[in-house]
């Protein structure tokens, strides 16, 4: 009775897995142009950080590369003076199984950065702190509202080229 009322409930979904295998910084770039110039960086800055992600499926079963890609430009709020700009291209490698094919490109673009996201932080603020400025400690960043945004903007492209 026992094995027919198991044969009689339906399968349970499979959870959807997810490891990171590892994170690092693919590129950075650093330029203290305040330090350039033999100013000094006592102003008040104005900070804009510009963000783009990238995915792509690896040579290994199951495997993926997802990159956050900073852009971060300080301006002195009177005068417009740069004080520095910051490029970091940090990457994770993702093992990802049993997410449906028709959700792994939102699943790439805001569950992969938003776990990487935080160690990120730690280097831009240790990368500011390092070059002479005060720690910059970035924002979260909604992911869910950046991947909706970008979506929107492709369609607004296409449908002008589709008209």
């Amino acid at each position: 009775m026992a094995e027919e009322e198991k044969e009689a409930q339906p399968a349970q979904p499979v959870q959807p897995q997810m490891r990171v295998l590892g994170q690092f910084v693919r590129d950075m770039s650093f330029e203290n142009i305040v330090a350039q110039k033999g100013a000094s960086p006592d102003v008040q800055p104005d900070v804009q950080v510009q963000v783009n992600l990238d995915a792509k499926k690896r040579s290994q079963d199951h495997q993926f590369e997802v990159a956050i890609k900073l852009k971060i430009t300080s301006k002195a709020k009177e005068g417009d003076t740069v004080l520095f700009v910051l490029e970091i291209d940090y990457v994770g490698l993702f093992h990802i199984e049993n997410v449906p094919e028709d959700q792994m490109h939102p699943f790439l673009l805001i569950e992969c950065p938003r776990m990487i996201f935080p160690f990120l932080r730690r280097v831009v603020s240790d990368i500011t702190r390092d070059g002479g400025f005060p720690p910059l400690n970035l924002e979260n960043i909604d992911f869910i509202s950046l991947y909706r945004n970008e979506i929107a903007r492709r369609q607004n492209q296409a449908a002008p080229a589709d008209a």
